[in-house]
């Protein structure tokens, strides 16, 4: 098999390909021949050594992946070979040949094509998370998304719009928020060229947004959450900007709101029903063209370092994936 590997910590100009043996699937475990792979942002800082989880050395990066099943382990059930299913892990995915948990993987419907099953895991499954689970978005709320046109910042806009909340995307330039907008925002705030705090306050009549879906961190957070309705809720979902922001807890007290931490992969390992329920609503939402899971680009294996420059330098409006030969 082919794999992508990091074999040295630092940019995505220093991952290999390298010729692996083929991996035999243990009891409970699955072959997978990955045809799509899925990256994210968090693959940007794992191989620089820059995020939570630190795999040995060396390793694949990609966290989500579509494909064909090759073979069955010992007491796999719901399976057979030849079948298309999705799946999501830490790490690991870039390669010809996957063995995961049978756990992990889910079934592909038909009318759902490998670019976009390979996609639905980590960005919507952190966004349904974070809007269902977390900030218990209701009908008619308003939800102002930071980084709106990004991976997961796109889901969150889609997901907000089928909770029927009003979606205000949040990005840095006009052609961000059209694209936002197309997929599902009522109205658009370019933070680029406008004060975030004073526009989302003019946007809501002076009241504030009741939600703010924040995977972009730096200045852009104590803007958004001093924009916060009383009671509102401000949810962290990662920090694209680079720098981890130092909120002033007097505004948490002022505006009785709450800041509330999304960690999807430890949600998925301590709820594992909630996680199926999510998977099962953003599969149906998906099918049904609720949900569009937009690929920004697919791009072939060899081409790794551009695709997670892509994500690095915030270009990618929608996901990347990466075509993998067989």
């Amino acid at each position: 098999m082919i794999a992508a590997l990091c074999e040295i910590h630092g940019p995505p100009e220093g991952l290999v390909l390298r010729e692996l043996p083929d991996p035999a699937p243990g009891p409970g475990e699955v072959l997978v021949a990955p045809t799509r792979v899925a990256l994210n942002f968090f693959d940007t800082l794992i191989i620089e050594d820059k995020y939570q989880l630190k795999p040995a050395l060396p390793f694949s990066p990609g966290g989500e992946f579509c494909g064909m099943v090759l073979a069955l382990g010992a007491g796999v059930e719901g399976f057979a070979i030849g079948q298309r299913v999705a799946g999501y892990c830490s790490y690991g995915a870039a390669r010809s040949r996957l063995v995961a948990p049978a756990s992990i993987l889910t079934l592909v419907p038909d009318n759902l094509s490998d670019d976009q099953a390979a996609g639905l895991f980590i960005t919507y499954g952190t966004s349904m998370y974070g809007l269902r689970q977390r900030a218990n978005l209701q009908k008619g709320e308003t939800l102002a998304v930071l980084g709106a046109s990004g991976g997961v910042g796109l889901a969150a806009v889609e997901i907000g719009a089928a909770m029927e909340a009003h979606v205000i995307a949040c990005a840095s330039s006009p052609e961000k928020l059209v694209f936002a907008q197309k997929y599902g925002a009522h109205e658009g705030l370019d933070y680029a060229q406008e004060d975030l705090k004073e526009g989302l306050k003019q946007r809501t009549g002076g009241k504030g947004v009741d939600c703010v879906y924040d995977a972009i961190g730096g200045a852009h957070s104590e803007a958004a959450l001093r924009a916060l309705a009383w009671k509102g809720r401000h949810l962290v979902v990662g920090f694209a900007a680079g720098e981890i922001p130092k909120i002033p807890l007097n505004l948490v007290l002022l505006k009785g709101c709450a800041i509330l931490g999304v960690y999807w992969g430890e949600f998925v390992k301590r709820e594992p029903q909630a996680h199926l329920e999510n998977m099962a609503q953003i599969f149906d939402w998906t099918a049904k063209g609720i949900l569009s899971a937009h690929v920004h680009a697919a791009l072939p294996l060899q081409d790794i370092a551009k695709a997670l420059n892509l994500l690095k330098e915030r270009k990618a409006q929608g996901k990347i994936v990466l075509s993998v030969p067989q």
